[in-house]
Parts: C-alpha cells; structure tokens; sequence
C-alpha cells in the first residue's frame, strides 16, 4: 500500500534527496507508537530504527540493578537507532515512547546499506554528532543544575520535537524515571512552573503556556543542544 506524504514529517526523511526518497519510500512501513512502548532493550541487536513523525522517544541508559536515567530524546527531528549503521548492532541503552504518537520504521539491513552511500552517510554522521551533543549536554545538566532547570530543558526539547503543539501528556512515574528523581520531586517541580505561570500541570497533562519565560528559566543547556542542531541539521543540507 502506497504511503502518504506523512514520513517527510520527520526531518531526516525531508532532508533525503530525491533518489534516496524514492528508493526509501517502498520501505518505509508506518507505525503506531503509544506511550510506554519499548521499542528496544538494552543489549538486543535491532531489527528495525524508527522515524517519529508525531511521537517523542526517551533514550534512556540502564544499569546492572535495573535503574535508568534519560540521555537523550528523539522526535521528528531524527532516528531512533543508530546502532546499525554505526556498526555497533546493539546498545545498552533503552527506547521508550514518552509521548504518543506515530512513526515509520525501516529494517536495520536497510539502514546499513543506505548507509554505504555517500549522501545519506553524511546526513547521518551529522544526526549523530547532534545526539551526542543532546547526550553529552544531558549529562552535565543532570550534575550540576536544579531539577527546576532540568525540567525547564526537558519540556523545550520536548516541544521542539512536537508538530505545533504545546500540550504534552505523560506518566508521573515517567518524567521521573527520565529526570532520576522521585514521583514527588516532579509534581513540586511542576507546580513551581505553574505557580510562575509558565505551565499548566493535572495528572501528568503538561500544557506550556509561556514558552519564553521557560527558555529565560531555562540554563544554558538547552540552547547549545538547539544550536546544535540547528547547525547539523538545517532545512535543507549540501549532501
């Protein structure tokens, strides 16, 4: 069945050129991502990487006791998997959907074997080097800057990687698995943003209502992410 424009919704996909678009369209199989599906585990080999088109996916690093912390979110800015074209084939971190949504998906044999071409190997060494900026940046906000800063971060990236949208709906339990904190230091984070009149929060239903008072909240950590980006990953790329 023919796929509708909707995979150029994802931004690496908008980004390939013709050639690759319609070599890539056949393969292309969309799918449904609701909130809290896995989409892998820690140390399986892939089968497939993932485009969000609507979704926002957690990267989220495991340890030997099960505990986890968020490294890294991917939306319709990017991939989910960059394992096999990196050539790892596994990883020891975890894909979470953290907002639901819709993506397609691609065989991981098909990834490694675009990737041998010139112009989609440099659009995705480009994703990479943002990712790993996103994950670095993550790491350093986690140690040196309050929860309330943290928070501020997460929920920019989080917008950033939805379609115009400034409502976001998601667990407790889980902004708190991605923030390493407990389920209460989340509600009195949230509630210091609602009380400054940035955000409204009931039950884990976020809606941004001053997106400019959160960036001046914010530190320093989700603009150099953006930058990032926004350098790697412009509109349009000379591949």
């Amino acid at each position: 069945m023919a796929l509708r424009p909707e995979p150029r919704k994802n931004h690496l996909l908008g980004t390939l050129p013709d050639a690759e678009w319609q070599r890539w369209l056949p393969q292309l199989e969309a799918v449904e991502m609701p909130l809290g599906q896995v989409l892998y585990e820690s140390g399986t080999t892939l089968s497939h990487v993932y485009f969000p088109t609507s979704a926002i996916v957690s990267l989220l690093y495991v340890m030997e006791n099960g505990a986890s912390a968020e490294i890294a979110v991917v939306g319709n800015e990017g991939i989910v998997g960059i394992s096999p074209f990196m050539g790892g084939e596994s990883t020891p971190s975890r894909a979470v959907v953290q907002s639901a949504g819709h993506g397609f998906r691609l065989k991981a044999q098909a990834i490694k074997d675009e990737f041998n071409r010139a112009p989609v190997l440099h659009l995705l060494l480009r994703y990479t080097q943002a990712l790993i900026t996103q994950m670095a940046q993550t790491a350093v906000c986690n140690r040196h800057h309050s929860l309330d800063q943290q928070l501020c971060r997460w929920l920019l990236l989080s917008l950033d990687r939805l379609q115009g949208s400034n409502e976001l709906v998601m667990t407790q339990e889980l902004i708190a698995n991605m923030l390493r904190v407990r389920r209460e230091g989340v509600t009195e984070g949230a509630l210091k943003l609602q009380r400054a009149g940035l955000i409204s929060y009931a039950r884990g239903h976020i809606s941004v209502l001053d997106r400019q008072g959160l960036e001046r909240r914010s530190c320093e950590c989700y603009a150099v992410v953006k930058k990032e980006y926004d350098r790697l990953l412009p509109d349009k790329i000379a591949i």
